[in-house]
């Protein structure tokens, strides 16, 4: 393993003003996302919408500083033949690679789910990274619910995510280190902030345990964030200072920085929780964006599996991607949705 270079890598993720575009869904996921728009998800479809977000060169050259890949995706050419791995090179962003295989029940544990996929992960890591790819993620999935969750399921996906982290880094790849607590229940911001804490703590203890270099990884984290269904919704300066005062207490500053994912905010939630984080500033990580649905959903409303709407869509996807590098420095503001709107 050379440290360094895991270290420059991991830097450059997390780059300021640059976040990382989430473009991983699995065949299930990006087939309801075009349901959704009516578009039918054919191996080419797929490559095309993606293809349109990779070629966004304004997006991609200023505020996108890697992009993890789906198993088909890193593989697959572009329409004129180029592979989209040396497409998103060409942009100047650092290809990444999904290697985690989903969910399983956890024995025991009714509700519960651990992450499956490191048996023959280290073959896996090798030919990713002859493929391009010099980052990979795995996310561990924490429900949060009446006796949810249990020690089992945060002590099961923290060892699961050390031990993939282990061997990436033996694979010369940066890991992205994903504990998600969902944000589904009638939780409020309090209770998911004392389960994120427990996740979060076990996962370092357990990243210690398999002599994980916190120098050479990113991390991806949910925010303290109230649930979905919870009736007392926090307020924006709420949720930013309790993640941040949650980060200081669980975050070792040997950690490069902290690229959160959006877990089903809203698009300018999403945004406007991350800007007045970094507003707090004087933090030892830099704190940035990991977003899926909340870089693309805008793209997919306006692409709608239309040739004639690429450039349209490019436009939405370049709007969202320099919001988000705009919050990554605590730079944004609301009105500047309006003015684009």
């Amino acid at each position: 393993m050379n440290l360094a270079d895991l270290n420059k890598i991991a830097k450059a993720m997390v780059a300021p003003g640059r976040g990382i575009l989430a473009a991983d869904e699995s065949s299930g996921t990006i087939k309801k996302r075009f349901d959704a728009i009516n578009t039918e998800s054919t191996e080419d479809s797929r490559r095309d919408y993606r293809e349109l977000m990779f070629r966004s060169t304004e997006a991609m050259k200023n505020h996108i500083s890697g992009v993890i890949l789906y198993d088909e995706t890193i593989w697959q050419k572009a329409k004129d033949g180029t592979p989209l791995v040396k497409v998103i090179e060409a942009a100047g962003a650092i290809p990444g690679i999904k290697v985690d295989e989903g969910i399983k029940p956890l024995p025991n544990c009714p509700g519960e789910v651990v992450t499956i996929g490191l048996d023959k992960l280290a073959d896996r890591l090798t030919k990713y990274y002859e493929q391009g790819a010099r980052f990979a993620k795995w996310r561990a999935v924490i429900d949060v619910g009446a006796g949810m969750p249990s020690y089992s399921c945060i002590r099961a996906n923290a060892h699961a995510l050390a031990r993939y982290a282990a061997l990436c880094q033996a694979a010369q790849i940066v890991p992205i280190v994903e504990p998600e607590v969902l944000m589904d229940g009638d939780h409020d911001i309090d209770r998911c902030l004392e389960v994120t804490t427990f996740a979060l703590k076990e996962t370092f203890q357990e990243l210690y345990y398999n002599k994980v270099a916190l120098e050479g990884i990113v991390l991806k984290p949910n925010m303290a964030i109230s649930g979905k269904k919870c009736p007392k919704q926090a307020s924006v300066q709420e949720v930013a200072e309790k993640t941040v005062k949650m980060l200081r207490d669980c975050v070792p500053s040997a950690v490069p920085g902290v690229a959160f994912l959006s877990g089903g905010q809203s698009d300018e939630a999403a945004t406007a929780h991350l800007d007045a984080m970094n507003k707090i500033g004087n933090l030892p990580w830099g704190l940035t964006f990991s977003y899926g649905r909340a870089l693309q959903a805008a793209a997919q409303k306006t692409w709608l599996g239309k040739s004639e709407n690429v450039a349209a869509a490019q436009r939405a996807f370049a709007h969202r991607a320099k919001m988000n590098g705009l919050a990554a420095l605590g730079q944004w503001k609301a009105d500047l949705e309006k003015k684009a709107a």
